[in-house]
């Protein structure tokens, strides 16, 4: 890759300003419309016939994508032309049970002395397209039929990828819960064997960090620093956060998992506006291996807001009657609402870049919406079969009758999102992306995406 191509590129990406989080909102409901239509399709279908994986493809990933490119200024119209059909389906007849079959896990739950709850696809549903989303958007955004105002921002505005980092932590914050509610003495058990357990399983996504930085360094690939610094990665982040989770746990057994989250966030916000914090990774130069890094160093409490934020939200929408957790969450969300704390606009404009309180709660609030909607969806919409076992709770995740597709994504989310990343390398460092018509990016964009699912 030549040092002038580099440069380009690196320009290509950079100085982005985002869109509204109106645009960013009718993007992101086009995943709810084609799963909508995937689930009406169900029910025209007997149950001896399934959604094969090219159908599966064209009903739940092309609309995704089409979204982000060709549709991303008129997303609205992509929706109309996907809800259409459904409504056509939905109301054209009596339907048929689902043709889509019950996970193992619900039709033949292994431990029935463990706790279970009720059976939750919208979860599935909501991680494997939050994933897709990503997926798509990295290769996507090398290529300029990806609008720029979908690009990650420079340093304020919101924008589709700033989004995708914050929901992909709010995601894993959800499916923290399970231990939590499973078994509440968690809380109180060995933290140093805790503290292993979860740095065992977070130091493979370390190496892929680490890994990543070596060879972008090593192949010359266009770099954009104020990301999260010249060293730091989403991997890393992605690593520490569970890790500093587990250091809270003596916190989270007087203080709700949610007004912890907030605590954090106002503190991070608290440092950036008072104490120089924000000045000193906008304007700081990088001399230092922690100045280089400031983005990533700076950012990571604001992550660790957002993943106990999701974490809330997941000891609400897991557990299959009213808990401890849940008590204590409802009783804090009336005090916040009372309080105004969620109206984020007295302290300034959104940034991913510094990971503010205006982000985090536009994360948060996002998430916790959307996946409601899925909620509606896939849980309480007519479709879906409401004679179902539970399974047990920490097979949540994978049953319902979720998609299939979405439903291996989801199993294999983070094997998906390393692959996804190599494969963007390759493609990058063989096509000068940048250069490419509209024609050729579909073609490259859809077979890559076809090439992930297959993976998956």
């Amino acid at each position: 890759m030549s040092n002038d191509y580099k440069a380009a590129k690196e320009a290509f990406v950079s100085g982005m300003t985002g869109s509204s989080i109106t645009q960013i909102n009718l993007v992101s409901l086009v995943a709810l419309s084609s799963v909508s239509l995937y689930s009406a399709l169900c029910t025209r279908l007997p149950t001896s016939r399934r959604i094969n994986f090219g159908l599966s493809w064209v009903l739940l990933v092309l609309p995704l994508l089409l979204s982000m490119t060709l549709f991303a200024e008129r997303p609205i119209i992509l929706s109309l032309f996907i809800f259409i059909p459904t409504a056509l389906l939905l109301f054209g007849g009596p339907s048929l049970p689902s043709s889509q079959p019950a996970s193992p896990a619900v039709s033949a739950p292994k431990q029935p002395s463990r706790t279970w709850i009720r059976p939750l696809p919208a979860l599935t549903t909501y991680r494997a397209h939050m994933m897709l989303m990503t997926i798509l958007a990295i290769l996507a955004v090398d290529f300029p039929v990806f609008p720029r105002s979908l690009a990650k921002c420079e340093t304020y505005g919101v924008s589709l990828m700033d989004l995708g980092v914050g929901s992909f932590v709010f995601s894993q914050g959800i499916i923290s819960a399970i231990p939590l509610i499973k078994d509440p003495s968690y809380l109180t058990s060995s933290l140093p064997s805790k503290l292993f357990k979860v740095t065992r399983k977070s130091l493979p996504v370390i190496v892929l960090g680490l890994v990543r930085v070596l060879l972008v360094k090593g192949t010359e690939y266009p770099e954009h620093e104020t990301e999260y610094g010249r060293h730091w990665n989403f991997f890393i982040t992605l690593a520490l956060v569970p890790i500093l989770q587990v250091l809270l746990h003596p916190m989270m057994i007087y203080l709700p998992v949610s007004l912890l989250g907030v605590l954090i966030a106002v503190g991070q916000q608290s440092a950036l506006s008072h104490f120089g914090l924000e000045s000193y990774i906008l304007t700081a130069p990088r001399t230092s291996i922690i100045s280089a890094n400031k983005e990533g160093i700076v950012s990571l409490s604001g992550y660790l807001a957002i993943h106990l934020l999701g974490l809330s939200a997941g000891t609400l929408v897991l557990p299959p009657s009213p808990s401890f957790f849940r008590r204590r969450q409802q009783a804090l969300a009336d005090k916040l609402t009372k309080r105004r704390i969620s109206d984020a606009g007295q302290w300034g404009e959104v940034s991913r870049r510094i990971v503010n309180l205006p982000y985090i709660l536009w994360v948060a609030a996002f998430n916790t919406s959307f996946l409601l909607l899925y909620l509606v969806v896939l849980d309480i919409s007519p479709y879906v079969p409401s004679s179902q076992q539970q399974p047990p709770i920490d097979e949540v995740l994978e049953q319902g009758n979720p998609p299939q597709l979405l439903e291996a994504i989801n199993k294999h989310g983070l094997v998906l999102f390393l692959f996804a990343n190599v494969l963007t390398g390759a493609i990058n460092l063989k096509v000068e992306t940048m250069y490419a018509s509209d024609t050729l990016a579909m073609c490259i964009l859809g077979v890559y995406s076809l090439v992930v699912c297959a993976v998956a």
